[in-house]
């Protein structure tokens, strides 16, 4: 069995929001970081100059829910070798320190379950 890659789960999810989003309004604001796209040396000096980090989560759910204020999401495929990086786990930290939900998740269906269970928490100020 040939194991996807971080590409082809991370694209499954954005088509299963996208078709979800009639029924679940809030996953059409679930956009991507392009961070790890492969870039020419001068395009990425060119985006480091635009705000670039290394590290930044693949994805953003810009909805608050419980005690949080959004949901990030570092994908990783499901192979011995998808762990986060130490920039990856440091923007993770920082950022759920801030009072965000910062994760990894192995797949889409485990970023799929992440992102359903984070829409059914109670807002905390309702």
């Amino acid at each position: 069995m040939i194991t996807p890659t971080e590409h082809q789960e991370q694209a499954a999810l954005i088509r299963w929001a996208n078709l979800q989003s009639c029924t679940i309004p809030e996953l059409s604001l679930l956009f991507a970081v392009p961070n790890g796209a492969n870039k020419s040396p001068s395009a990425r000096k060119s985006f480091k100059a635009e705000g670039l980090k290394s590290g930044v989560p693949d994805l953003i759910l810009p909805v608050a829910r419980g005690e949080y204020h959004h949901l990030y999401i570092e994908m990783k495929r499901k192979s011995p070798k998808g762990y986060p990086s130490k920039d990856q786990k440091g923007w993770l930290r920082k950022l759920t320190e801030q009072g965000n939900r910062a994760v990894v998740c192995w797949g889409f269906e485990e970023a799929k379950e992440e992102i359903l269970n984070y829409l059914q928490l109670s807002l905390k100020y309702s």
